[in-house]
């Protein structure tokens, strides 16, 4: 693969990965530096890349085994990115893009706190929008463990999110 089928195929994706690093390490810094070192490793097998299916997956599964070995090292130390999601303002009243802004906050510590393997799953499906076919070849798990382990990461959201809100209230 040269240089200019290397950036069609693999820039583009720059995005995604960086999000998905930034889900699992929970720290900017560190998913840049393990975006950067997926994005060497694809590189320096360039010439074997033609022989995957799908280079998404094969930079996806690289990125998160950095991600993995990132959070097994012992000089890792967590920290939570204080990151807020656009709001459309143009339709909502400031009191409703502050309990937006609130509620996405709730919403990313709760999921910050599963475990590990749901975190990543219900980040690759609800927030990169991937298909189960394509979390499947990432992950390696069988479409009923992905179905399952989804459905947990969701209901355990939703609970945490209902008792956090019913508190206020």
């Amino acid at each position: 693969m040269d240089l200019k089928a290397f950036k069609n195929s693999v820039f583009p994706i720059q995005g995604k990965l960086f999000r998905f690093a930034k889900t699992m390490l929970q720290n900017e810094e560190e998913a840049e530096d393990a975006v950067q070192e997926a994005f060497l490793k694809l590189w320096q097998n360039r010439q074997s890349l033609n022989t995957y299916r799908s280079v998404e997956a094969l930079a996806v599964i690289i990125t998160k085994n950095l991600c993995l070995d990132r959070l097994k090292s012992s000089r890792y130390k967590r920290t939570v990115s204080a990151d807020q999601i656009d709001t459309d303002k143009a339709q909502a009243s400031p009191y409703e893009n502050m309990e937006m802004s609130d509620h996405a906050t709730i919403v990313r510590h709760i999921m910050s706190r599963l475990p590990e393997q749901q975190r990543m799953i219900i980040h690759l499906r609800d927030v990169e929008e991937y298909s189960f076919e394509e979390i499947e070849k990432i992950t390696g798990m069988c479409l009923n463990n992905i179905r399952v382990t989804l459905s947990r990461a969701r209901k355990s959201v939703r609970e945490a999110f209902m008792k956090i809100d019913a508190y206020g209230n």
